[in-house]
């Protein structure tokens, strides 16, 4: 091929060019290069080459032009321009010829010609001796510029004219400024579809070329446009290159650069930390390089709106994006002229704004205050500069002590920051009117966020070594927010502390004493008393001294504080110490322990806690493991045993064991079948359940839990013997046969002292033996919450016996617990709780036998034949009616606590409904359900009413149970309603049960606020916030008909009254002259006006959910009508017609069917008006009437056909 090139060219121009054309591009591109560039001086073809060049070039785009035009039937396809993203090579291959965009082979040919005609041409210009003649070769490269659109389908000729154009410019060839019309937007379009930083380089190259362009003529906007797009292309604003053509684009035109500021102004609200510096970085460079118009367009346009817009900002993150744009400005303020330029621009509107009445531009004026201190005029004398100083200090002494608790936050964060940075220049009477502020008035703020920005504050301060000598003196005057009721106070006082203690001019224990430390240790949560541990860890068990030395620190922090230098050993390897400095400390811990030392039981105590916790640190490390075991014989596990007084102490003792299980530890199985088995008093004290857990844990990890199960299944079956034959109780012929194999006797190990106190009475015999069960049911419950151990408990062979004895045991508890003060949950709470894990693992039930109560409270047998599930909701269900039979008869003592087991009871068992709702469909009991909800929650209100007249009623301790009990009732009952809401549809529609429900939810937070108190009702508020939607739905399920006494059933409720009363009571504040003696009672339902207002923003939320609620207001109004109960009417059309639904916003006719209601409403009240005539209570509905007036008016007359009630 090269040989027959280099003899063409002794031939002629257009030979050469034609053999060119015989090769592809990629075999001829080599030969090509060394031939051209091979001519050393000027010659015929030198000169000939150009012109044969411009001939081929018109006659191939001639062709091609051909090509392009339709012939007659076809189709024309308008390519899309510029490319959205380049194909795959693979892709491109295996196009279907017969797509749009696809050349025929004739086409290949002829774009194959223009692009070596291209390289050829680029080749001459970029000859090393110069020997063709620019003005020769213009007229081609020009003719393939000028057609460049036409070759948009095919990239790889837009690459070589765009490479010749570029190489023509650089080279600043004659004729350069006719070769970027075309050349410059592709180049832009291709930056910015590609996304390659080598596209961006070749524009920012290429920028001055840019300036030849009229940005005035309308022509231009296609580029205009392309380079809006270049100012929020992150490729664009992340690079050099990008950032540095951007700030040239300032200098284009006037009207550009108010389009870019416009364009990087739209940005800040929603543009990253990254882009946002990009951009301040950018307009930085174009205020330095801009001069005249556009340099006061930046100034007084641009950067005067984003001060003014960061200082009135709506939101915190709005103003903080704002102030990341100026900070490319502030953090170049040694910059000549950027002081003055931020003075002038900021010092007129900030310290008016540091003084105004809205919070939101206090706080945001301090902010960009304390970016921009100090604020000064470089320009002024110093007189001018102190004064303006002390000003700026004034108001920031006076923002300390705003009323707002966001402001002072910034403000005592800003204040340490100030101090820090600018401490030698600042008079020292300035300074210690500023600390003094900060330690005597912000470290005892009543807003815990201001306290915690004063600790991070000092801990800023104290990187000035400047500050350190005074704050010596302050800093102990903070010692007691190491007690503060807010963790993250407590945890940043920690780390004050640990920076204290890496300073050695300061003892950080002057600051907080170290009893203080250790109290905190002893007691905090686990983030605090980490801090503490790392803190403490160099002074009491530090790596730098021998192992002998740092036991013996170690020693005397347990020998100190017992459980303080527990929870030290416990976070000590998490916190940096050595693994063989751990192990030595076992090692000396056991020894103390063994030697009876003069130790009292609370440093015995101590030290055994502290050995579990490093045991159970160390055991994770293979490594330590083999040691561990050694270490802990059998022989040496007893007698840390009998040396172990406590409850805690031999909790740790069993941790040990179960950590090191591979070693013998029989000798601790006796021990622990005696604590399980003996759980009288377990659930009064919280060191026997740590120990019984521990005890759980080492059985379960010896494999000896079957012996754990066993004896616990049979102490239930012996107690629920014991209910059958007290109460009568039917038990399973399974229980019955067990229990009588045994003495009727329940097998409890009790203390001599115990058994003395005993009576030999029968019911002193059974209270004792049901309170030990009910340590027992605890152990069962709580064996079902880890996953290990609720394994073992549902592997177990005799489950079926220890749920059928809980089966029994429950049934008594919740029958008689209005009877007996000592009666549980517990029980209840194990028997549920295995049911449900008994149906998520699949384990069968089997058909029981129970007792259900009809409805004149006889008794009638049923036998239930299915899951597990269903067995046990039945049971219960049937249990339940039992206990209401007896609060309907009036058989219930009047005492809290009675009333309290009595509502912890029926809490229990509604959560075992939401959860069994949960996991598996109730439909065939769900009517039972919320019938048993429903009678609840009206008990609860009837116990309310009764008992609030009583004093002190709410400070009694069986009240604050019923209250947490009543919180969650709430959460169950909402999730219940949740759930049959989403199972119901249209043809099976929910049941009336969940209107009735939803209303008497809401009437038992509006009886706790009218008989407790605003507070608790806010408990109840904030339970039932998550399920609201659910509740209106639950409602609008309710939407009534015509009949009377459906209309009457919503009125019969409390809170449709008290919401009424409360809209009269805000109508008589509107009028000057209505008496108010009510208005006082509005203080009284604080908490219920918040529910409504949440239930009216979601109501408006969904005008079809909005339409079926308000269709039971307005049915309720025609029901006050008919009693006529015209305040209650004025009352609900008070709320619905100016809260529920707006006029202003003709929401009314969205709700045809509520138009509907308007309509028979309005009327009503006519004709009621004219049969009272004068009298005084017709005030009531003439108001009535003139809230509906408008409505009828607007909507009534153009629809008043169309308007009925349904059905």
């Amino acid at each position: 091929m090269e040989k027959k090139l280099s003899a063409s060219i002794q031939t002629s121009a257009e030979e050469f060019l034609s053999c060119a054309t015989q090769s592809g591009f990629k075999s001829v591109r080599p030969p090509l290069k060394s031939l051209i560039w091979a001519i050393k001086a000027p010659s015929n073809f030198s000169s000939s080459l150009p012109l044969a060049l411009r001939l081929c070039i018109s006659r191939s785009i001639v062709s091609f032009e051909q090509f392009l035009q339709p012939k007659s039937g076809e189709v024309v396809h308008t390519p899309v321009s510029p490319p959205t993203k380049r194909l795959r090579r693979s892709a491109r291959q295996a196009k279907n010829k017969d797509e749009p965009g696809t050349e025929k082979p004739e086409e290949q040919v002829v774009l194959l010609n223009i692009r070596i005609y291209a390289h050829i041409a680029l080749l001459c210009i970029t000859h090393p001796g110069k020997i063709f003649d620019p003005l020769d070769l213009l007229p081609a490269v020009s003719e393939l510029h000028d057609n460049l659109i036409i070759f948009e389908s095919d990239l790889a000729i837009l690459s070589e004219i765009a490479n010749l154009c570029e190489e023509w410019w650089k080279e600043n060839l004659p004729g350069r400024e006719t070769l970027i019309s075309q050349f410059l937007p592709f180049l832009l379009s291709r930056s910015l579809t590609l996304c390659k930083k080598v596209d961006v380089h070749r524009v920012c190259v290429l920028r001055e070329a840019f300036s030849l362009f009229d940005f005035e003529d309308e022509s231009i906007e296609d580029l205009k446009l392309l380079l809006m797009r270049c100012v929020i292309a992150p490729l664009y604003l992340k690079t050099e290159d990008g950032r540095r053509f951007l700030t040239f684009m300032f200098g284009l035109s006037d009207q550009l650069v108010k389009e870019v500021l416009a364009m990087i102004k739209s940005q800040i609200p929603f543009g990253k930390k990254s882009i946002l510096e990009a951009y301040a970085d950018i307009l930085f460079r174009a205020w330095k390089v801009a001069e005249g118009s556009r340099r006061f367009e930046i100034e007084n346009g641009f950067l005067q709106g984003l001060i003014e817009s960061a200082i009135h900002a709506n939101s915190v993150s709005f103003a903080a994006s704002i102030r990341r744009v100026l900070g490319g400005f502030i953090n170049q303020r040694t910059t000549d002229g950027v002081e003055k330029l931020l003075f002038r621009l900021a010092e007129p509107v900030i310290f008016r704004s540091l003084q105004v009445a809205n919070s939101n531009v206090r706080q945001n004026a301090l902010h960009l205050l304390l970016d921009m201190f100090p604020l000064e005029d470089p320009d002024s004398k110093k007189e001018d500069k102190d004064t303006l100083l002390d000003k700026q200090f004034f108001l920031l002494g006076r923002l300390l002590m705003d009323d707002c608790p966001d402001v002072r936050v910034v403000a005592v964060e800003g204040s340490c920051r100030i101090l820090n940075l600018f401490w030698e220049i600042i008079p020292s009477s300035t300074i210690t009117t500023t600390l003094r502020k900060i330690f005597d008035d912000m470290a005892h703020d009543v807003c815990h966020e201001i306290r915690l920005s004063t600790l991070n504050g000092i801990m800023y301060l104290l990187g000035n070594p400047q500050s350190h000598e005074i704050l010596k003196v302050l800093l102990p005057n903070i010692g007691h927010l190491i007690n503060d009721s807010v963790l993250s106070v407590r945890v940043a006082v920690v780390d004050l502390l640990i920076i204290l203690r890496d300073i050695r001019t300061f003892e950080f224990h002057k600051v907080v004493s170290i009893d203080i430390l250790l109290s905190v240790l002893e007691n905090d949560q686990t983030l605090a008393a980490k801090k503490i541990t790392k803190l403490l860890i160099p002074s009491y068990f530090p790596s730098k001294v021998t192992p002998k030395e740092a036991c013996n620190r170690c020693v005397t922090l347990v020998k100190r504080s017992p459980m303080a230098g527990a929870r030290f050993c416990e976070f000590a390897l998490s916190e940096g110490a050595s693994h063989k400095y751990l192990m030595e400390l076992i090692k000396v811990f056991l020894s103390l322990a063994l030697s009876y030392d003069d130790l009292d039981d609370d440093q015995l105590e101590g030290l055994f806690v502290s050995v579990a916790s490093l045991c159970n640190s160390l055991g994770n490390e293979k490594i330590y493991e083999n040691a561990l075991i050694e270490l802990f014989s059998g022989q040496k596990l007893k007698q840390l045993l009998a040396a172990a007084n406590t409850e805690r102490a031999r909790s740790s003792i069993y941790k040990i064991g179960s950590i090191i299980s591979k070693t013998d530890i029989s000798v601790l199985f006796e021990n622990c079948m005696d604590l399980v088995t003996d759980p009288i008093g377990l659930l009064e004290n919280s060191e026997k359940q740590d120990e019984v857990r521990s005890a759980h844990k080492l059985m379960l990890a010896c494999d000896r839990f079957d012996d754990v199960l066993e004896a616990l299944t049979r102490l239930l079956q012996e107690l629920a013997y014991g209910c059958h034959e007290k109460f009568d109780t039917e038990i399973p012929q399974q229980v019955v046969s067990s229990a009588k194999r045994r003495k009727n006797k329940f097998s409890v190990k009790s203390s001599s002292k115990l058994r003395k106190k005993s009576s030999n009475k029968d019911s002193d015999m059974f209270k004792e033996n049901y309170i030990a069960a009910t340590g027992i049911a605890w152990q069962m419950k709580e064996l079902l919450i880890t996953e290990d151990s609720r394994k073992k408990v549902l592997e177990f062979n005799n489950l079926e016996m220890a749920f059928l004895a809980l089966k029994v045991i429950s049934e008594v508890s919740i029958v008689e617990c209005v009877h007996y003060e000592y009666m549980d949950t517990f029980p209840v709470l194990a028997y549920t709780s295995l049911a449900l894990h008994m149906a998520i693992h699949n384990i069968s039930g089997t058909g029981t036998k129970n007792c259900t109560m009809n409805q004149n409270n006889g008794l009638e047998d049923s036998y239930v034949e299915g899951t597990v599930l269903d067995q046990t909701m039945d049971h219960l269900l049937n249990c339940v009616q039992k206990l209401f039979g007896q609060l309907d008869q009036g058989s219930i003592s009047s005492d809290q606590k009675i009333i309290a087991k009595s509502v912890k009871m029926q809490t229990a068992i509604l959560k075992f409904i939401a959860d069994a709702a949960t996991i598996s469909s109730i439909s065939h009991v769900q009517e039972r359900c919320l019938k048993f909800a429903l009678v609840y929650i009206q008990h609860c209100i009837s116990a309310l009413k009764n008992h609030s007249r009583e004093h002190c009623f709410v400070f009694k301790e069986a009240f604050k149970e019923t209250y947490l009990c009543l919180k969650s009732s709430c959460t169950y009952t909402a999730k219940l309603v949740n759930l049959v809401l989403r199972n119901s549809s249209d043809e099976a529609p929910p049941p009336l049960e969940v209107y009735d429900l939803a209303n008497n939810l809401l009437d038992l937070m509006n009886s706790m606020e009218s008989c407790v108190g605003s507070t608790y009702a806010s408990g109840l508020v904030t339970a039932v916030k998550p399920w609201l939607p659910d509740l209106i739905l639950a409602l609008g399920s309710g939407r009534l008909g015509k009949h009377t006494e459906e209309r009457d059933s919503f009125i019969s409720f409390d809170w449709p009254l008290v919401l009424a009363k409360l809209e009269l009571i805000e109508l008589s504040r509107e009028i000057p002259d209505e008496e108010t003696d009510e208005a006082s009672e509005a203080d009284v339902f604080s908490a219920f006006k918040t529910l409504t207002g949440m239930l009216i923003l979601l109501l408006r939320g969904n005008p079809s959910v909005l339409e079926a609620v308000g269709l039971i207001f307005l049915n309720g109004t025609l029901a006050a009508l008919r009693k006529k109960d015209f305040r209650l009417v004025l009352g609900l059309l008070h709320f619905v017609c100016l809260k529920l639904v707006r006029d202003e916003k003709e929401e009314w006719g969205e709700v045809t069917m509520m138009l509907g209601a308007v309509h028979e409403i309005y009327h009503q009240i006519e004709k009621e008006i004219e049969g009272i005539g004068s009298r005084e209570d017709g005030k009531e509905l003439e108001r009535a009437r003139a809230l509906l007036e408008p409505i009828w008016m607007h909507y009534g007359n153009r629809n008043e056909r169309n308007f009925t009630m349904e059905e």
